[in-house]
């Protein structure tokens, strides 16, 4: 790596930790480093900066906590995968009232996920649809097997979001990514068959580039989902109804 792809990093009002790391993030950018991609060793970065080991670690962790590197003990200092992305960066699992939340995700997803699935339909390319494919077969090979298919279901969602091209979109993902859990879990992974049904539908309009096919999928999709926790809070009210006039 040539010394021009960082600058010395001795001024500023920040403090030195964080300026390394600022010259490490222009790294990644400059260098085009990509998920897996490792890192100069921490000798090299602190002979090429100027500085201090120390402030090389320090830097480093400041990266690891923002998901933008990890650490694989005994190899070295790595691009992370989903790059800067947070499971939490809302606070979300705060909200006590676990159901409301559930409710007010699915509708911040109706707005913008639509839009999501349809402009993936206009922008995605082959080489997206085939992965997109393979995303959606992830789910139902694991619904029919009876494993646990969240892991997969967010891989989908995640797809989606790298056919439409917009650097925004995969950064918005933590939101979908959290509502997709919540929602397993709240409804234990129940709505299975559904599942496989509406991936089907939305993954052959985008492959079709179908925007008003692959839009009105996924608001199907979302109602179902809709409707299906508001009737599962039912079950649950009448429960505890019941627990009380029992008492």
């Amino acid at each position: 790596m040539a010394t021009t792809d960082l600058k010395l990093v001795h001024n500023g009002e920040k403090s030195l930790p964080e300026r390394v790391a600022d010259q490490l993030m222009n790294l990644i950018r400059t260098q085009e480093l990509q998920a897996g991609d490792k890192l100069p060793n921490e000798f090299e970065l602190a002979e090429q900066l100027q500085v201090g080991r120390g402030s090389i670690r320090e830097a480093v962790k400041l990266l690891v906590a923002r998901n933008i590197l990890e650490i694989k003990r005994g190899k070295g200092t790595y691009i992370a995968q989903h790059t800067g992305e947070i499971q939490d960066p809302l606070g979300l699992a705060f909200c006590s009232d676990q159901f409301q939340l559930a409710f007010d995700l699915l509708e911040v997803r109706m707005q913008l996920e639509p839009w999501v699935v349809a402009n993936a339909a206009q922008h995605a390319t082959e080489e997206d649809c085939k992965k997109l494919l393979d995303k959606c077969q992830d789910v139902e090979n694991n619904i029919r097997m009876g494993i646990n298919h969240l892991d997969s279901d967010k891989a989908f969602h995640r797809a989606i979001a790298s056919c439409t091209h917009n650097v925004v979109m995969p950064k918005l993902i933590p939101v979908i990514v959290y509502s997709v859990d919540l929602f397993g879990a709240l409804t234990r992974r129940s709505l299975k068959n559904e599942t496989i049904i509406q991936h089907r539908a939305i993954t052959e309009a985008i492959m079709r580039h179908d925007p008003d096919a692959a839009r009105d999928a996924m608001i199907l999709h979302l109602q179902q989902n809709r409707d299906s926790l508001q009737l599962i809070k039912e079950k649950l009210n009448q429960s505890k109804e019941k627990e009380n006039t029992s008492i």
